[in-house]
């Protein structure tokens, strides 16, 4: 993943432990887990706690973890994926608060019914956790599998939205 060269970070303490945001003109790129898989290099990305995208980030992740909200109003930016990449992500958007979709079901809704797989794997580089609600995908048989920021992470996000 190639963040562009304006982006700019800052840490939010989730419940569910550290996070780190990251905006590049006016947009939200990436939004993880300190220590989830696929986490960038933000290693040349200068720390802004004052960026004011990144302030609204923080106080939506607030209310959202206190049940008190289920939508997100920010705005984004996924040119950091492939098209296809793209394109399951934004099918991930319409996956509603409380709910869940298999992964075949996600396949069909990006377009692509026989790239199950593919699509598991562009789920898995989301760059936008929870924003863009990749926790909300669960196997054909309704069953936990994989979450980049880890099962206990997934458990307890579906757990808060009731799902589980």
């Amino acid at each position: 993943m190639k963040l562009p060269s304006s982006t700019v970070q800052a840490d939010f303490a989730s419940p569910l432990g550290r996070m780190i945001l990251a905006a590049a003109d006016q947009q939200l790129v990436g939004v993880w887990f300190a220590d989830q898989a696929h986490l960038p290099d933000l290693s040349a990305c200068p720390v802004d706690a004052n960026s004011p995208l990144l302030k609204q980030a923080s106080a939506q992740l607030s209310a959202y973890f206190a049940g008190q909200r289920h939508t997100f109003d920010l705005p984004l930016n996924t040119a950091t994926g492939t098209p296809f990449q793209q394109a399951v992500w934004q099918a991930l958007l319409d996956i509603p608060f409380g709910s869940t979709c298999s992964y075949g079901q996600l396949a069909s809704r990006a377009g692509k019914p026989s790239a199950v797989r593919a699509v598991g794997a562009a789920v898995g580089r989301n760059p936008l956790s929870l924003i863009v609600p990749c926790h909300r995908v669960v196997g054909a048989n309704g069953s936990l599998t994989g979450y980049a920021g880890g099962l206990h992470r997934k458990t307890a996000l579906l757990q808060l939205e009731g799902v589980l």
